[in-house]
Formats: structure tokens, sequence, C-alpha cells
């Protein structure tokens, strides 16, 4: 019981610290961008939907999305971009899943301070952390995952 309540305790305090190092760093994709066009399209650390896309200058000299092109006409091939857009916004909700199991930890670190010895409240709140953690877990796994495959579908 005592080791399990300091393997608990350590997980606790190293979850916020993972959380931080992976949550809030611009996934690299693969995708080719110009260099004079910026891809840091991030907000707190969250990819934009076109992440996993190609980037570079039109006709008027503006940034857009511009790849993956299909070879016979040279336009968008939307067959190609829609499987990348919906593998870039499955990582932001996995990423923003990752945050609100932080928070949920945070919430049954609280509960189980307030809770003052009763043992139906601490019981509970050692749950709510324990299914957090797990929740956070599967989260960063599934995001690195996700990353990994679209990165993956995007190498030329």
């Amino acid at each position: 019981m005592k080791l399990l309540k300091r393997l608990l305790i350590s997980i606790s305090l190293a979850t916020p610290l993972l959380l931080v190092t992976v949550s809030f760093l611009p996934a690299t994709a693969a995708a080719t961008v110009d260099p004079s066009c910026d891809n840091t399209g991030y907000f707190l650390g969250l990819p934009a939907w076109y992440a996993y896309l190609d980037i570079g200058l039109e006709d008027n000299d503006k940034c857009a999305v511009i790849g993956p092109k299909d070879p016979s006409t040279g336009s968008l091939d939307w067959q190609k971009a829609i499987p990348l857009i919906a593998l870039a916004i499955l990582e932001l909700m996995l990423r923003l899943s990752g945050t609100v199991a932080v928070v949920f930890v945070l919430y049954g670190g609280f509960k189980y301070i307030t809770s003052q010895g009763e043992p139906e409240k601490t019981k509970t709140s050692r749950q709510t952390i324990t299914n957090s953690l797990i929740g956070l877990v599967i989260s960063i796994v599934a995001a690195a995952a996700v990353s990994f495959i679209a990165n993956t579908l995007t190498t030329r």
C-alpha cells in the first residue's frame, strides 16, 4: 500500500511535466514548406488543421496550402489532402484530451486534499486521479501514433 501511494504521487508529479514537454511543443510535420512562408500555425502548442499539407506561395505572393498536388492537373489533390487534414484534427483533439486529463488530475488532487480523511471521499478522489492518469497516458500515446502515421504519409 505504501509503495502504491509513492508510485501514485510520483506519477502525479511527473505527469504535468510530461504533458508540458509533449503537448506544448509543436508537431514536426514532414510536409514541404516554402522558406518564405511561416508554418507556425500553432496556438498553445496545438497543430493547425493544415499541419501535414504543403505550404507555399501562390500567384499573388500569399502563403497558402499548395499540396499534395495532383500530377495530372497540377492542382490540390483532395483525395490525398483530406486524410492528412483528418489526421491533423485528430491529433488536435487528442492533445486537448491530454490537457483535460491533466485538469482532472489536479481536480482529483484538490478533492483528495479537501476530503479531510473521510474514506468515501478519499476513495473517489483516488479513483479520479487514477482514471485521469490512465486517460492521459492513452492520449499521449495516441497523439504520438497519429503524428508518426501522418509524418510517414507525408514523407516524400
